[in-house]
């Protein structure tokens, strides 16, 4: 092989881990097995215990420096579940700000299905929830279930848009 070669091959390896391996992961799923890192968020899909709901738990991370990828970062998925009466649901999820500021946090949840089938949108939003700096808030977003079963189609939840702003 060519000393050209070799470059051209070295070239296209630094610039394809460039692409892929140093970006992070910008959206997150809860799951049963997640990783709690700086950087990184793994989504494993988790069946309910009984006929009546379906849970997952997990955490979201995010890198980069705008308000929506801090904001992120600061999201921590604890459960996705439909609700005991077969209602709503619901995503628990704590907020953890770790500047000094406090801010109003926007959180949009999606529930979802897994890979390869299709399920029903379903949103759940947190708005203007105000965390003090260096504090921790706990809260749900929750959202009707419209399905006819018991909620099982749903085998996770991730955050697919959170923001903050000084509050």
């Amino acid at each position: 092989m060519k000393l050209r070669h070799v470059r051209a091959i070295a070239v296209f390896g630094i610039a394809l881990v460039a692409l892929t391996g140093a970006r992070g992961s910008h959206g997150a799923s809860c799951g049963g097995g997640s990783s709690h890192g700086s950087s990184s968020s793994s989504g494993s899909s988790s069946s309910g215990s009984d006929s009546n709901s379906s849970s997952s738990s997990g955490s979201v991370s995010g890198v980069g420096g705008s308000s929506k990828d801090r904001a992120s970062r600061d999201v921590k998925i604890d459960e996705c579940a439909l609700s005991a009466d077969g209602k709503n649901l619901v995503a628990k999820l704590t907020i953890t700000n770790s500047d000094s500021s406090a801010y109003l946090y926007d959180v949009t949840m999606q529930f979802k299905g897994d890979a390869g089938k299709t399920v029903d949108l379903a949103l759940a939003q947190v708005s203007d929830l105000r965390v003090e700096g260096g504090a921790s808030k706990s809260t749900e977003a929750s959202t009707p279930y419209t399905g006819s079963g018991n909620g099982s189609e749903y085998t996770r939840c991730e955050v697919s848009f959170a923001d903050r702003t000084i509050g």
